[in-house]
């Protein structure tokens, strides 16, 4: 198999919504009666945090989803009825592209949606998942890593609390810690018999990643 290699640096604004609108009054402290406390995330103390994550509120519902009639939908063929997470992110597909993407996270499973044409695109059971890949860098990518499918890769400003969301899922619906393996270089299944290898590097000015099919 050839081997191809491309880089590209993204670039989310933290303090931007998708219609360019100014939410920089959010970021504050947590109150200290929040459910999320620095203990449960799992890589305190390891990961490089922007100053913006430490100091922002957990929302979990960022795209009022009671008021999508056709998420809703999708949630109840499925009996699915408690959201833990809701917002867009994007995804990366095998061949390399970048798709917006709602991302939702219930009690019992992670959903992905298109956006532009209100279709599910994958339901992946809690249990289904084996572990999360971030770097240690202040970046926006995270993997889902998935044994009996081909795993996803994103990237979202609002990792962080992702992966509080589904750490703590994971083990209320199954007593199970989800594993999250902190590397700045970790393989991922792009695609079924793709393999492909994620690097970070820290440079003047941000990380660089770049992306390695193997």
């Amino acid at each position: 198999m050839s081997r191809y290699q491309w880089s590209r640096r993204i670039q989310i604004d933290e303090t931007l919504d998708d219609e360019g609108a100014d939410r920089s009054s959010s970021l504050k402290l947590r109150p200290s009666n929040s459910n999320v406390t620095e203990d449960l995330e799992p890589f305190m103390g390891v990961k490089v945090r922007r100053k913006a994550s430490r100091f922002r509120d957990y929302i979990g519902d960022y795209l009022d989803v009671q008021s999508r009639p056709y998420i809703m939908k999708i949630l109840d063929k499925q009996g699915d009825k408690k959201v833990l997470f809701a917002e867009k992110v994007l995804k990366f597909t095998g061949s390399g592209k970048m798709k917006r993407r709602i991302l939702l996270i219930t009690d019992f499973a992670i959903y992905v949606v298109d956006p532009d044409t209100d279709a599910l695109k994958r339901r992946i059971a809690l249990a289904a998942v084996e572990k999360l890949c971030l770097s240690e860098l202040s970046d926006n990518f995270f993997a889902v890593i998935i044994p009996t499918e081909y795993d996803l890769l994103m990237a979202s400003t609002r990792k962080t609390e992702i992966v509080t969301v589904l750490v703590d899922a994971t083990k209320s619906a199954s007593d199970y810690e989800l594993e999250v393996s902190l590397s700045n270089r970790f393989e991922y299944n792009a695609a079924a018999e793709v393999v492909k290898e994620v690097l970070f590097e820290e440079v003047e000015g941000g990380v660089k990643t770049r992306v390695v099919q193997k």
